[in-house]
């Protein structure tokens, strides 16, 4: 369970999102499928919002531990866990304090939610304390632009509306460097551009694995 302080509250921004997520599977479960293909074994989904990963996990995963914040968000997710191929257990709980013992879990899936942790360099320590040694963080997120006048762009944005109005959520981030950082070792990595059904312009995204040495 998260600490008092560290309690995500964002009623409105998750009205919207799970409104929107209605569509988002037509324009998403391609990528959501890579990203959890292969997977086996025990796995925390951080920041499992609503669930939308729920329906797309391989049988050959023996238990999901989804740990969301956001109260309505939970709710919605606890519900989707109902119908999974697989066993899902929906808690609380914040990406800088994972409910999970040091080395217990065989992979980690980090799914747009880096953008809008408070900290990645902690959520990324949390991540890699939960995970065995070799053990998996695959990630897809969304990543700050490689031409400057998008990436500045992106800046003005976090500087001055975007997180508020988006549950926290950052464009210009340099997930993957901060992935590197945290001591994972990057086994590949895919970069796209995508609009995943938001009303912005469309903004490049990562997919891929990294492994805690």
């Amino acid at each position: 369970m998260g600490r008092q302080e560290d309690e995500v509250r964002h009623p409105l921004f998750a009205r919207i999102y799970m409104r929107m997520s209605r569509k988002r599977h037509e324009t998403e479960d391609e990528y959501r499928r890579q990203l959890l293909d292969g997977l086996s074994g025990r796995v925390i989904e951080v920041g499992a919002g609503n669930g939308l990963n729920f329906p797309l996990y391989p049988r050959t995963v023996e238990k999901v531990l989804a740990v969301e914040p956001e109260p309505l968000l939970r709710e919605a997710a606890t519900e989707e866990a109902r119908t999974a191929p697989v066993e899902i257990e929906v808690v609380d709980g914040v990406a800088s304090a994972l409910p999970a013992e040091d080395g217990s879990q065989d992979a980690v899936i980090a799914s747009l939610v880096l953008c809008s942790v408070p900290d990645q360099s902690k959520a990324l320590a949390e991540m890699r304390r939960v995970l065995e040694p070799g053990g998996e963080l695959r990630f897809y997120e969304h990543v700050i632009a490689q031409k400057p006048v998008p990436a500045r762009l992106q800046r003005i944005a976090d500087a001055t509306f975007w997180p508020r109005v988006a549950g926290g959520c950052h464009m210009a981030r340099d997930t993957l460097a901060a992935i590197e950082a945290a001591g994972f070792a990057v086994e590949r990595s895919e970069r796209f551009p995508f609009t995943p059904g938001a009303p912005v312009p469309s903004i490049p995204h990562i997919l891929g694995v990294a492994r805690r040495a």
